[in-house]
């Protein structure tokens, strides 16, 4: 094989539902050595005539050795390979928000970006998961009298939190911190039968951190703020504000909701859109029980993308759980047609967040999928990644 030891990388994605791992050993470069590979259930060994390398397995993870099939050169990758493997590692994903326990409990809601506190001290007694958005036509099917929600929107009490698929809805007659609807510049508006124009001022329902001026939300009504999960933080009252890399709080928090909405709605197809309807990326989501283990991972976009220092700085022989989608972007007016396509389809589910949030996600699935072994980046015309908590692929239909 065409690579020394010191040089090989491993990569190692196991699937525990399915028991099953795909091994990849060597980034073959010309003029390399010989090199002989033994696979252990708790480790791999690499030996060339300049040495030994063994690479030591989490403790979580077991391979069979005796299992290895569908052995293969892949040119630019090394050698693949394929086996039984056993993986018994909790998923333990950063929580948006502990129901049972923080419920009844004095809560803090901090800016996670800065850790600006936004909320001080507020009491939750109802922490209520809000319906699909169809709940009111499902109401008219099946009520034989006229619908008592008729108009009514659902907004939260003094003391209640209620939770959609990408933010939560909070109450904020009484806190001290009250975002304001601000005004943007002034607009043209027609107000006469004779078309005649006047100027006036239109209103900016942004909610922005006073501190870092990362967009929060949005005000819904003059009591109803919408958080969006990915820009905050609650917290008990008692606790300190958590520092959490905002690349792997992205990753984590992105991941609960299409697990969930994947499992409670049997949807995997999301549209990506920004706070204004606008799409930046489609996804699909393959799976949701992937492992991975990588050695000898490139440090070269860390350099030129600070968002993602944290993504490296796990152990080599660590590991860490996955989900694994397919991706398209959508900036600059790329895949218009197939944004069309899924926009008229009503399996695809929209996922709102803040724009800048919807690049930052874009970001870190572009780096997760350049850090891939080449023949696992693209899934016919979609793009596949593996970060932390998300792997991602990208494919163009």
């Amino acid at each position: 094989m065409a690579a020394t030891a010191a040089e090989t990388r491993m990569f190692l994605e196991v699937r525990r539902q399915l028991q099953s791992a795909l091994l990849i050993l060597g980034e073959p470069k010309e003029g390399g050595m010989p090199m002989d590979i033994s696979i252990m259930p708790s480790s791999l060994q690499m030996k060339t005539p300049e040495g030994c390398t063994e690479i030591q397995l989490p403790a979580e993870v077991r391979l069979v050795p005796s299992s290895c099939r569908g052995l293969q050169f892949v040119t630019g990758d090394g050698l693949h390979l394929r086996l039984q493997a056993q993986a018994e590692l909790g998923t333990k994903l950063i929580s948006m928000f502990n129901q049972s326990s923080q419920a009844q409990e004095c809560c803090t809601f901090y800016c996670q970006s800065c850790g600006e506190v936004i909320i001080k001290d507020r009491k939750l007694l109802r922490v209520l998961p809000l319906p699909s958005e169809n709940w009111e036509a499902l109401v008219g099917e099946w009520c034989c009298h006229p619908d008592p929600f008729a108009n009514k929107p659902l907004h939260p009490q003094e003391n209640d939190c209620f939770i959609g698929d990408s933010f939560f809805l909070v109450n904020l007659r009484t806190s001290l911190w009250q975002p304001r609807p601000e005004l943007s510049p002034v607009e043209m508006c027609c107000v006469s039968s004779d078309n005649h124009c006047k100027l006036e001022p239109k209103a900016n329902t942004k909610v922005i951190c006073k501190r870092c001026k990362v967009m929060l939300g949005e005000t819904v009504s003059s009591e109803t703020t919408k958080f969006y999960m990915t820009e905050i933080i609650i917290q008990s009252s008692e606790r300190s504000f958590p520092i959490i890399p905002r690349s792997r709080f992205v990753q984590s928090v992105i991941t609960q909701c299409l697990v969930q909405l994947s499992s409670a709605r049997s949807t995997f197809r999301f549209r990506i859109q920004g706070q204004d309807d606008k799409v930046y990326i489609l996804l699909w989501l393959l799976n949701s029980d992937s492992l991975v283990i990588e050695s000898l991972r490139n440090s070269k976009y860390i350099k030129k993308f600070p968002l993602l220092e944290d993504t490296l700085k796990a152990d080599s022989s660590s590991a860490w759980s996955a989900i694994k989608v397919l991706y398209q972007p959508c900036i600059k007016s790329r895949n218009e047609k197939l944004v069309n396509l899924w926009e008229s389809d009503i399996s695809v589910h929209p996922l709102t967040l803040p724009s800048a949030t919807c690049l930052e996600l874009l970001l870190i699935l572009s780096r997760s999928n350049a850090n891939l072994p080449s023949s696992l980046r693209h899934m016919n015309s979609f793009q596949a990644e593996e970060p932390h908590s998300m792997t991602t692929t990208t494919r163009n239909p």
